[in-house]
């Protein structure tokens, strides 16, 4: 497993977030100049509201410190791929999912490293694993931001290759991100059926909390459906894989992945359990024309 967790799970986050940077352009990020209503709401509910909620939510239950510690992980992980796939199966805006995506997963490579470390010693005291900050800033730096710049600047060079191949590498993203999850809950089964009962309703709640309060925000805000919709999926759907890969990188576990990992894996699944009749949802109530 020692191989699985140094090598191949880094890779494939990799790979994942360099498909991420594949489906950008600089007018994504222009867009944050030229319509800031929208982005700034997203980002303050994903950087500020999403990790204020999660710890309200540990407050009241009885997890273990190094579970609640892995929620927190997962809370301050940016949206993913998944989170562009399901605003765009739900009718929202996909270059507002997009641009929030991207610039809010360049951001958290600041803003993580040091939420984790104030997390562990939170919930943990004087049990919390001793790590670097700075080595998993870089970490992060090398496994999401560069993949990121590389997928923008093929897209900027080779716009027609990228536009052509980017729905066949979202396939292959979405098939080694289960693979993932399946191996991450296999390895560290003990852990996650004893805590299963307590984990998998509270990551429930969570993601139907953020939904509901995107599209409040969104609402609020009279941003329009289509961006309302695609701001309560940035804010409910987050990067399962990053946070999996971040668990693993604070403290290698003897076998399989170490709990601080195991919320992420375990929302990995349940998060379809939400999506899916969100997306049903908005279709039903305004039907998409495809």
């Amino acid at each position: 497993m020692g191989i699985v967790l140094s090598v191949i799970l880094p890779l494939s986050l990799a790979f994942i977030m360099f498909t991420l940077g594949l489906g950008l352009t600089t007018g994504d990020f222009v867009r944050v100049v030229s319509q800031p209503r929208a982005f700034v709401a997203g980002a303050i509910a994903q950087l500020v509201l999403l990790p204020v909620l999660a710890f309200m939510l540990l407050s009241v239950l009885n997890l273990p410190p190094e579970l609640s510690v892995g929620v927190m992980i997962l809370s301050f992980c940016p949206g993913g791929v998944t989170s562009n796939l399901v605003t765009r199966l739900a009718g929202g805006s996909v270059a507002l999912s997009v641009t929030l995506t991207g610039v809010v997963s360049l951001i958290s490579v600041v803003t993580v490293p040091f939420l984790v470390a104030y997390s562990s010693v939170y919930f943990m005291g004087a049990a919390a694993p001793a790590f670097n900050v700075t080595s998993l800033a870089l970490a992060m730096i090398a496994i999401t931001a560069v993949p990121i710049v590389v997928g923008m600047v093929i897209r900027h060079f080779f716009a027609a290759w990228a536009t052509r191949m980017e729905p066949k590498l979202l396939m292959v993203v979405t098939g080694l991100f289960m693979m993932i999850v399946v191996a991450a809950v296999a390895s560290n089964w003990g852990v996650f059926s004893g805590n299963i009962r307590i984990l998998a309703p509270a990551l429930i709640i969570l993601n139907i909390l953020l939904l509901g309060v995107g599209l409040f925000i969104g609402r609020l805000l009279n941003l329009g459906r289509s961006d309302s919709i695609a701001l309560a999926v940035e804010t409910g759907v987050q990067n399962a894989t990053l946070g999996i890969t971040a668990g693993s990188l604070i403290t290698e576990a003897a076998m399989g992945l170490p709990p601080f990992s195991l919320p992420s894996a375990v929302y990995g699944i349940t998060m379809y359990m939400v999506a899916v009749p969100f997306i049903i949802w908005m279709r039903v109530t305004e039907p998409i024309d495809d």
